[in-house]
């Protein structure tokens, strides 16, 4: 890379997008500056704005519910589930009648968060988008390399989107992201847009768009790092096996459906005193943090949207009880 000179969209960006297509199953990957610019991206393809309403999970991190205000959208939270902490298929239903109901806002699109390494319930979802024409995008950020009955996360849905920062699963030395699709113009859409919305000729710019590009320096770190991703997610999953079965009498520990693989971003647990455990872990020199302790629905940024406490009582509740223990390939 250093004799070659090309530190942005470098020849190491485009062979990483080859090797995460073949890794994932997808057609086509395209790589950006993070994981929330791989979700703006997406919605700027699918071409989501005002009026539309989408719906999301309000136990999740911020960005989730961030981009589709940023693309003059309304975000509908919904409940998780209880057992997977993933979006509720239940009561996405009843957020989508809703909102069908009320005629105020158009629905438009579903984005499911693969949340601490277990793909959501894409069976179910993708039923659900096609019973109300809805698109899915799957936020694969934590997901990545987790899959359902043989099928990779980030090959779900309509287009799916993964972050590279240095805590996922697959994980670069800075900032990082890309989107997945097998959609030919969904895929030239994005391509687009992640370079200014340019046309054929770099200072031919055909709609306006974002500067998103991947660091060629990064791109090279991931593409040896996928070479061992493969053992590490082995290694991720023997520590959680040996986690449930000392911690399962103690904690409500993570419930894995039949046929689903979690790449295991974080190992949570439920416990009804948090802070005490939290505490007795940190005086043994043992990290532990929480995701997530304030729902979407409950985020000063979102008060106009009249949601109030007790809205989704499954995700406030874990709100208040989850921590995560530590998780990584060499554990």
């Amino acid at each position: 890379m250093l004799n070659h000179g090309h530190y942005i969209m470098g020849p190491e960006v485009k062979e990483l997008e080859d090797a995460l297509a073949k890794y994932v199953g997808v057609k086509h990957v395209v790589s950006c500056a993070n994981g929330t610019d791989a979700l703006q991206l997406a919605l700027m393809a699918l071409d989501i704005g005002e009026g539309d309403a989408i719906f999301c999970p309000t136990f999740t991190f911020f960005a989730t519910a961030e981009v589709v205000a940023y693309a003059n959208a309304t975000p509908v939270f919904v409940d998780s589930d209880e057992r997977t902490f993933n979006i509720c298929v239940g009561s996405l239903e009843k957020q989508i009648l809703k909102v069908i109901e009320e005629g105020k806002l158009v629905p438009k699109a579903i984005i499911s968060v693969d949340l601490f390494g277990l793909p959501a319930n894409y069976i179910e979802l993708e039923a659900l988008a096609e019973k109300y024409n809805l698109k899915l995008i799957e936020d694969a950020a934590q997901g990545f390399g987790g899959s359902i009955n043989g099928k990779k996360a980030g090959s779900f849905g309509d287009i799916a989107t993964t972050s590279f920062f240095p805590a996922k699963p697959l994980g670069c030395y800075g900032d990082g992201g890309a989107i997945f699709t097998n959609d030919d113009k969904l895929a030239e859409l994005v391509r687009s847009y992640r370079v200014h919305g340019k046309g054929t000729d770099k200072y031919d710019n055909i709609r306006i768009g974002l500067n998103s590009r991947l660091d060629t320096i990064q791109a090279a770190i991931l593409l040896e790092k996928l070479a061992e991703f493969p053992t590490e997610l082995e290694n991720r999953n023997i520590a959680a096996e040996n986690y449930t079965k000392t911690l399962s009498e103690k904690y409500i520990t993570p419930f894995i459906p039949e046929g689903y693989y979690s790449s295991w971003a974080q190992y949570t647990v439920v416990c009804e005193d948090r802070d005490n455990e939290m505490q007795g872990y940190a005086e043994q020199g043992i990290p532990t943090m929480v995701y997530y302790r304030t729902c979407m629905h409950m985020q000063t940024a979102f008060k106009d949207l009249g949601y109030k406490e007790g809205d989704f009582p499954v995700a406030e509740k874990l709100s208040k009880q989850v921590f995560s223990l530590p998780m990584h390939g060499y554990l």
